[in-house]
């Protein structure tokens, strides 16, 4: 039986609030940053919600639109996303997994070329990717799930879900009756409760064994 890990992108292997973060600085000072990134966690899956087909730029111009950034910098976001860095444990854990025979793919709520920009920096090879604006649907909604599985005929008994985001990924994931891991980087209080959860990618490739040897 093959075995497979899935992965969110941002926030789990890329530093998406450092990224975002810094372009709300940017854009309306030091100050608000902090305010604003809370905010747009808010707007983003209302607008995600509201037109599934939107590519993912559009989501983020259209955030930021409501945030009051100017027109000519709404698509600041889509612009610096390509230069977002991964988190630094990041490729190491996944080439380890990969060395141990783990298959490796990412479910994402992006777009193809940010997508591939972003694994790019990462610099590890994964064997299949699932992005929104290709299937015209977001997380948490359960169709990057079964994309996957139609995808790559995985075995449900050799899959393992990992992700950052509670809303997006685990909850879902775990309603689906699949296995997770999550990375809380944040600090925050599971609900619902994962299967394994890590501060980082850092031990990942055991947390995997320990669910298929």
């Amino acid at each position: 039986m093959q075995r497979w890990a899935t992965f969110d992108c941002y926030g789990t292997l890329i530093d998406w609030n450092g990224g975002i973060g810094r372009e709300l600085e940017r854009l309306f000072g030091p100050a608000r940053g902090g305010e604003l990134l809370h905010t747009y966690h808010e707007l983003e899956p209302q607008i995600q919600r509201e037109e599934p087909g939107r590519s993912y730029r559009e989501v983020m111009a259209v955030a930021l639109s409501r945030l009051g950034a100017p027109a000519g910098e709404q698509d600041a976001l889509g612009r610096s996303l390509p230069e977002w860095e991964p988190f630094p444990e990041v490729p190491a854990a996944l080439e380890e997994a990969r060395a141990r025979g783990w298959r490796l793919a990412v479910l994402s709520n992006t777009d193809p070329d940010l997508l591939d920009a972003s694994l790019a920096r990462i610099g590890v090879d994964f064997d299949l990717t699932v992005v929104a604006s290709e299937i015209g649907s977001y997380k948490p909604a359960p169709t990057h799930w079964e994309e996957f599985f139609a995808r790559s005929g995985a075995d449900r008994g050799g899959h393992v879900h990992v992700a950052a985001s509670l809303f997006h990924d685990i909850a879902p994931a775990s309603a689906l009756g699949l296995r997770t891991i999550w990375i809380n980087r944040l600090g925050e209080e599971a609900e619902p409760q994962p299967d394994v959860e890590l501060r980082s990618l850092t031990g990942l490739a055991e947390s995997l064994d320990s669910f298929v040897a």
